[in-house]
């Protein structure tokens, strides 16, 4: 086979043959089909792209360090971008000293607003992505990974170190604070 034909399999395919085959060249394949979606991952959350190059390529070293622990329940694409937020939210949390329960006390909601799944579907995109610079990197990380990248809420747990239900909670909250950003920007303006 050659390097063209290589880069006709899937993700998973290409792993297996890595891992099992030594065919450790292979991994240029998946380096060049993700280095993009990694540098744009990392650049939303970091906001630095000397920052989000850098960060990408170690990002990509750990995954090519860690692709024998890939154990395929769930795609290679969720698996990446799992380590790809995990790694930004720590830098983060240790640089920017941007702690998230910290942060959620001095910018707490008085409630959270249960109709906020049916809002956020109903936004402007470009009103969205004004609010979602405003709200935790985290919480806009969690959005990302759920609602773009339909990674798992076990995954989503699992890349921030917290548990499911705390997931979950923090998720609800993203997006009741993003519906209350919305309202509070926009409302005047649409009524």
């Amino acid at each position: 086979m050659s390097v063209v034909d290589f880069e006709q399999l899937t993700d998973e395919s290409l792993v297996l043959i890595i891992v099992q085959e030594g065919k450790t060249e292979l991994y240029q394949v998946i380096y060049n089909r993700y280095y993009p979606k990694l540098l744009d991952k990392c650049y939303a959350l970091l906001k630095n792209k000397q920052l989000a190059h850098e960060s990408s390529q170690d990002i990509l070293t750990k995954v090519y360090e860690k692709l024998q622990s890939f154990k395929g329940l769930s795609s290679f694409s969720s698996w990446i971008y799992s380590i790809t937020y995990n790694y930004c939210i720590d830098y983060l949390r240790s640089n920017k000293k941007l702690h998230y329960p910290d942060w959620n006390n001095s910018h707490e909601l008085s409630e959270i607003i249960d109709e906020a799944d049916e809002n956020l579907n109903e936004l402007r995109y470009d009103r969205l992505m004004k609010i979602m610079e405003k709200i935790h990197p985290e919480e806009k990380a969690m959005l990302i990974m759920k609602y773009s990248d339909n990674i798992s809420m076990k995954q989503i747990a699992e890349a921030l170190r917290i548990s499911e239900s705390a997931a979950k909670m923090r998720i609800k909250r993203a997006k009741a604070r993003i519906a209350y950003q919305y309202k509070k920007m926009y409302y005047d303006i649409d009524n």
